[in-house]
């Protein structure tokens, strides 16, 4: 068999190779879940740090002081515990809820989305991680607040450690709520206002002892995801904690804390094709 060269061949006759139709560039794997969202969740918690501090810090001293002129009005018993519960789980709300609105409106009015949709991660990674990272940042504030309560009601310090589950089911229902309401703002202002009447509404119906508000304002009350995570931390500083009611208000918390998230990303992903 002759080798002839391409060169020698008549013009229109094509060799095997250029012949041949193109093959597609080959594409990389799917960037999966749980590393996306522990990529996006790192990234999330080095760039808050420096400026949420002080605002987490703000969120503590903030429940310490409503806890101290509420020390005035109630002495002891069940509303001692809602204002304990409540003034703690008021730190979630105000970062998972309040800053996190704000995060998410600042970010779709600024084109911040264009990036994260240009990334190789699922649209529910990007909401997980950035509502992990907020709630993460009130840990701390939680556990000072629900400490300096006990000590200024005289409330036992036994089942604190129920906060390991009240925090993440509460942040994530707050989360959740924080982050849609600051993606279907249409304007950053309105996320912001939205946001802060959220974390008015976990202060007014959180910290407020239930037995003292009309009745419609109590079925408002239910409908806040922290009501939850306030009745389920309250009671365990009964003598004789009903664990049964304590599981049943963190089953409540969860269950909305998939739904809040569950919309959150479906907020993302109409926002970030817009």
């Amino acid at each position: 068999m002759s080798v002839v060269p391409a060169g020698a061949l008549p013009a229109g006759v094509l060799t095997a190779e250029e012949a041949a139709p193109p093959r597609p560039a080959a594409l990389g794997p799917r960037a999966r879940l749980l590393p996306s969202l522990g990529a996006v969740y790192r990234a999330q918690l080095s760039r808050a740090r420096v400026a949420r501090i002080p605002l987490l810090f703000v969120a503590t001293f903030q429940s310490v002081g409503i806890m101290i002129l509420m020390r005035g009005v109630v002495d002891g018993g069940g509303e001692a515990r809602a204002v304990v519960a409540g003034s703690s789980v008021l730190v979630v709300a105000f970062v998972a809820l309040n800053l996190l609105a704000q995060y998410f409106g600042q970010l779709r009015a600024s084109g911040g989305l264009d990036h994260y949709a240009t990334l190789p991660v699922p649209p529910a990674a990007v909401v997980l991680g950035a509502a992990g990272a907020y709630a993460s940042f009130t840990v701390p504030g939680t556990v000072v607040t629900a400490v300096a309560g006990c000590a200024l009601f005289g409330l036992p310090l036994a089942h604190l450690w129920i906060l390991a589950a009240v925090i993440p089911l509460a942040g994530a229902a707050l989360a959740g709520l924080g982050a849609a309401l600051g993606l279907l703002a249409p304007r950053p202002e309105l996320a912001t206002l939205l946001g802060q009447l959220g974390m008015s509404a976990a202060l007014l119906l959180g910290v407020l002892p239930p037995e003292r508000m009309p009745e419609a304002v109590r079925l408002v009350r239910d409908l806040l995801p922290s009501t939850y995570g306030v009745e389920a931390f309250a009671r365990t500083f009964a003598p004789h904690p009903d664990w049964a009611h304590v599981l049943g208000d963190l089953a409540v918390c969860g269950v909305v804390g998939v739904i809040s998230l569950a919309v959150a990303t479906w907020a993302y992903r109409r926002a970030a094709v817009r």
